[in-house]
This record gives structure tokens, C-alpha cells and sequence, in this order.
């Protein structure tokens, strides 16, 4: 279900990409913001994991430094069919995770500090199993993906609305409602685009909490894992951008005033009443 959810939600990031593209610049504006945009994000995507270890301090650890947690990674990885990804912890007290890398064939795992305090053996067999069910799904392309399409929307509003201010205007634009219509699009479009692609975040979540279930073996240990997660995270700070809180298991960020329709994680109890509805 959340697949199909990620393949439409994919598909109407696209029709809004298509849309803004005739509305805003015809199919060459549409076509140069969509270059652009890829090869922005293509440079994230590619060093992403080298960018986002280092931007919080994660150190790589092997057997000899951190046999349980390696022991683990690897046990569930084979487990899963995947490679051994690289091992990291970072220097937070803040409980918390996540997966990165391009591929199964370059991934990297990296906890907190806090997060190996925090929870038993059982409950990080349950959030290792989450992050390598990312991996699995290859959720940092599907990511790319849509970060680019959103991307490209949001530069072709951009253009449109410099245009507008130098007194561009196109034929396209009359036909299609004239002033107030465009700017309705420059206002909408990019807006859209951040509600699709923060749906399909929230959906790859679904998928790898209840892959991550199946990889540890109980979805207990998940559900269990992320009521403590969610208290720890709001309780202890730590130092995160919103641009990379997506990747967290649980939001590393404290405000509590967001809509769940702005957020990039699904409700926390939405996903422990899944998890849990999964008795396995």
C-alpha cells in the first residue's frame, strides 16, 4: 500500500512539474530547471553520505572498537541480503539514527551515543533493522528523485517571478488566467511540491519501519524503541538542520508546532499502532 502510495505521490510530483513548467517558462524553461535541479541534487545524492557524517562528527568504528553494535549491523545485514555497511557513531546524547549512502553497495549506518545508552539489545536490533530497511528500498534515491523534481518547480517559480518583476510576459501566461493566475502558481506550485515530496518521506517511513520489523525479527522491538526515541528526542537537543532531519529515524528536531502535514515523519503513534498490528 505505501509503495502504490509512493508511485502515485511520485507521479503527481511529475504533473505538478509539468504543469508549472507550461505555466512559468514552456517546455525549454521546464527543461533547463529540471537540468539544473538534477544536477544539484545528483552532487547530493553521489557525497551525500561523506556530507552528512561529517556535518555531525560521525566517526567510523570497527569490530574491535564497538563489537556489539558491529556484531548487530552485520547479523542483519546478512540477514536482509545486503553488504556490510560501514558503521558509525556519532558524539550526541540525543537517541538517534539513520541510514545514508548511494547504494547497498556504499551505505553506512550511524547511532548516537545516546541512542546505545538509551535502549536495549532488543530495541537498536529494532531501529538497526529500520535503517537497513532503507537501504533495502534504496529510500536516499527515491529521495533524490523527488528532491529533484521539487527542485525544478520550485526554480521555475522563481524564474517566472523574476520575470514578472522585470515585466516578462508570455502568451502562455494570458491563456492560462493572465496576472493573477501566475502568481497563484509562483505561490502554489513550489508549496505543493514540499507537501508531495514530505508525504513521500513520511511514506518511505512506513515502509521501513515495517521492513525494519520483519529484519529484526519482532516488531516489538521497533515500537518499544521509538516510545523512547520520541520522549529522548524531545528531551535532548541536538544540534541538526532541517534539511537532514528526514534521514533521522525520529525528528531530531524539538518544535512541537508543525502540522503533521509539514512534517517529514509520520505521526509517532500512527506508526507503534502499525507496528503493532503486525504481531510478528
Amino acid at each position: 500500500m505505501n509503495t502504490m502510495k509512493t508511485f502515485f505521490l511520485m507521479a503527481l510530483l511529475t504533473v505538478v512539474l509539468v504543469l508549472a513548467g507550461r505555466a512559468f517558462g514552456g517546455q525549454n524553461g521546464m527543461m533547463i530547471a529540471f537540468l539544473i535541479a538534477m544536477a544539484m541534487n545528483f552532487f547530493s545524492y553521489w557525497f551525500s553520505d561523506k556530507i552528512v557524517l561529517r556535518m555531525y562528527g560521525a566517526q567510523q568504528v570497527d569490530e574491535r572498537q564497538a563489537p556489539e553494535l558491529y556484531n548487530m549491523v552485520r547479523r542483519l545485514a546478512s540477514r536482509a541480503q545486503l553488504p556490510m555497511p560501514k558503521v558509525y557513531v556519532m558524539p550526541s546524547d540525543q537517541p538517534n539514527a539513520f541510514a545514508t549512502g548511494r547504494n547497498p553497495e556504499h551505505a553506512a549506518v550511524a547511532v548516537t551515543e545516546g541512542i546505545m545508552r538509551m535502549l536495549s539489545r532488543e530495541e537498536l536490533e529494532g531501529v538497526i533493522g529500520h535503517e537497513l530497511a532503507h537501504i533495502q528500498h534504496r529510500d536516499i534515491l527515491i529521495g533524490a528523485v523527488a528532491a529533484t523534481i521539487a527542485g525544478a518547480i520550485t526554480m521555475l517559480a522563481n524564474m517566472a517571478q523574476w520575470a514578472m518583476i522585470f515585466g516578462g510576459r508570455s502568451s502562455d501566461e494570458d491563456e492560462g488566467g493572465g496576472l493573477i493566475g501566475g502568481l497563484l502558481m509562483i505561490i502554489l506550485a513550489p508549496i505543493a511540491a514540499m507537501l508531495i515530496q514530505m508525504a513521500i518521506s513520511r511514506s518511505r517511513e512506513y515502509l521501513a519501519d515495517e521492513g525494519g520489523a520483519r529484519i529484526a525479527g519482532n516488531s516489538r522491538y521497533l515500537a518499544n524503541a521509538l516510545r523512547k526515541l520520541e520522549a529522548g528526542a524531545q528531551r535532548i537537543p541536538m544540534h541538526a538542520t532541517p534539511a537532514t532531519a528526514h534521514m533521522f529515524i525520529v525528528s531530531p528536531l524539538s518544535g512541537r508546532g508543525l502540522m503533521n502535514l509539514f512534517s517529514t515523519h509520520p505521526p509517532m503513534e500512527e506508526r507503534i499502532a502499525r507496528l503493532e498490528a503486525l504481531r510478528m
